[in-house]
């Protein structure tokens, strides 16, 4: 199944590609690089990076995208913030795997913060913090792990 962002992540990824490449300046999100699965070509995308106790995750919060089949297909990536970029290798969570993740870990953090649950409301992500399984079902996660 295909799915495609809203208009406005692809209107704002090209200035969060800018910004971020200057430094850490829009919360937990990260510029990740991918080898394109045809085209061999390095990809680079804004994504959110959740960082929690020393492990990382990356959420495909519109399902299957190409930076999410590219990841996939590539199995390691490059993550970058400013100067700082780190080789990782990327191990997709499934089943019981991916509804804990959102159950047990990313909906506890997320309440915690101010305006968490708001910003997943705003980005049609609701679903994770009121039903972890429908929400493991459509959104693709990675554990990062450096290389």
């Amino acid at each position: 199944m295909e799915s495609q962002a809203p208009s406005f992540v692809r209107i704002f990824n090209p200035i969060a590609r800018r910004i971020l490449n200057r430094g850490p300046l829009l919360g937990p999100n990260a510029l990740i690089t991918i080898r394109g699965r045809k085209s061999g070509l390095p990809r680079t995308t804004p994504v959110a990076l959740v960082d929690i106790d020393g492990r990382r995750w990356v959420i495909g919060t519109f399902g299957e995208v190409n930076w999410v089949r590219n990841l996939r297909a590539a199995g390691r990536a490059t993550v970058s913030v400013g100067s700082r970029r780190d080789e990782v290798t990327a191990t997709e969570l499934v089943g019981d795997a991916r509804t804990a993740f959102f159950r047990d870990v990313l909906g506890p953090y997320v309440r915690k913060l101010r305006v968490g649950p708001a910003l997943l409301a705003i980005l049609g992500a609701g679903d994770i913090l009121k039903d972890p399984a429908s929400a493991a079902a459509r959104r693709p996660v990675f554990e990062l792990r450096s290389l």
